[in-house]
């Protein structure tokens, strides 16, 4: 089954919790604070396999999780890295956040890998809250969390000439003539349900990959038939060739037929009419095709290649002409790089840590990725570190803009699951 579209839910691991501790030896006086570090949670890595040419594995997959990392142990003893857990996807895989729309990752190198949720970093031992003027802190950090995100993932093929064309124009017979490929051919429309990927070799011994994609009829960029399933496809091929019947078997009108496929093209990306065109005319064996040729190249001054896949004539000269173009043609980005996410070390534009609310009976929500983190990561199993999590919510600002919105001593304020009294 070819799957080149799933929505999955990834859950990086925790960061182990450091531990609290002290130094108790017989000959060793005040030994002090003694906890070591947690170890850090395990990442998510999607990495490419060769072998792999469907998103099949992920389908049934709904949520990926990553372990947390170990916690720490006394004797300064810092717990293990969680191992990462390594996701493999097959050569073309664009991995989206759905949250922000920012690209985590385009894998299209052969060993191309990228960690699309990151593990928490390990929660310190009291060993590291050592100071001059604390010499024995009593309390630890809890693991940070590790990063939860719900992924678009879709399989973008790598082809270097992609077919385009109406059903039954004969794109999987050309396919199947000119490489190894077996796509399904048959006499009835929509024969074809999977790109087909072929490696095609010319007579001088170039060798490049052509792709069959299905499925376009009128309307296809807005999910008409199956154009709006595999139009994706086409993004990444060098060259767009299509392959119209010139014989018009069915009735049809070529000229019809490539303007209905360029319209279809565009109105899915504009980028896509950017990339040069060939046309493979088809069925030239027909009665009718050598009249049909005349008037669409008086048409179009789009380069035309007479075949007919089905009695093999014209083949070499097409290949030829399409592994010349090839030559010519680089290797252009699919995305730019304001559409990837990316991490960020300093910021210029200082943007708020949290925000406060306030419910119906009367108590105050504070909300916001930074203090929800710095709660999780808190012990409140020791005054110190309830002290220092108190401290922190001050240092922030937080006691301050309680003031300003009206807040009074006794009033419950709520952090995630946690309610405790504001008293200022």
């Amino acid at each position: 089954m070819f799957i080149d579209d799933v929505i999955l839910k990834v859950e990086a691991g925790n960061g182990g919790d450091g531990c609290t501790a002290f130094r108790r030896e017989k000959y060793v006086p005040m030994g002090g604070p003694f906890g070591g570090n947690g170890g850090r949670g395990a990442n998510i890595i999607f990495k490419v396999d060769e072998g792999l040419h469907t998103l099949l594995d992920l389908r049934y997959q709904k949520t990926i999780k990553g372990k947390k990392g170990e916690n720490g142990k006394g004797k300064n003893q810092h717990g293990k890295n969680a191992e990462d857990v390594i996701v493999k996807v097959p050569q073309g895989t664009v991995v989206t956040d759905t949250d922000t729309g920012l690209i985590l990752a385009d894998l299209v190198g052969k060993d191309d890998e990228a960690i699309v949720a990151y593990g928490g970093r390990g929660g310190r031992g009291n060993t590291a809250f050592k100071t001059q003027r604390n010499t024995a802190p009593d309390f630890s950090e809890n693991g940070e969390p590790g990063e939860k995100k719900i992924l678009h993932v879709e399989l973008k093929l790598i082809a270097d000439v992609g077919l385009v064309g109406l059903p039954s124009v004969g794109k999987s017979t050309l396919l199947a003539t000119v490489s190894k490929s077996k796509p399904k051919i048959a006499a009835y429309h929509f024969t074809t349900l999977s790109p087909s990927l072929g490696v095609v070799r010319t007579k001088d011994g170039r060798s490049f990959v052509m792709a069959d994609l299905p499925g376009l009829i009128e309307g296809a960029s807005h999910g008409e038939g199956l154009g709006d399933q595999f139009l994706r496809h086409i993004e990444r091929t060098k060259i767009i060739a299509h392959v119209i019947d010139m014989g018009s078997f069915e009735g049809r009108d070529p000229i019809e037929d490539y303007e209905t496929i360029n319209k279809e093209l565009s109105l899915f990306s504009e980028k896509l009419m950017k990339k040069p065109q060939v046309v493979i005319a088809n069925k030239m064996d027909l009665p009718d095709a050598k009249e049909n040729l005349k008037r669409f190249q008086k048409h179009t001054k789009v380069q035309v290649y007479p075949i007919s896949a089905m009695n093999q004539q014209g083949l070499d000269d097409v290949l030829t002409a399409l592994a010349d173009l090839l030559e010519k043609q680089e290797t252009e980005p699919l995305y730019e790089e304001d559409q990837f996410e990316s991490h960020v070390l300093y910021t210029f534009k200082k943007e708020d840590a949290y925000t406060i609310t306030r419910e119906d009976d009367g108590t105050w929500v504070i909300a916001g990725k930074e203090i929800e983190k710095v709660f999780q990561m808190t012990k409140f199993n020791s005054q110190e570190g309830i002290l220092r999590f108190a401290r922190r919510l001050r240092k922030i600002g937080i006691d301050d803009k309680l003031e300003s919105l009206g807040a009074k001593d006794g009033d419950k304020v709520r952090i995630l699951d946690f309610e405790f009294e504001y008293n200022h």
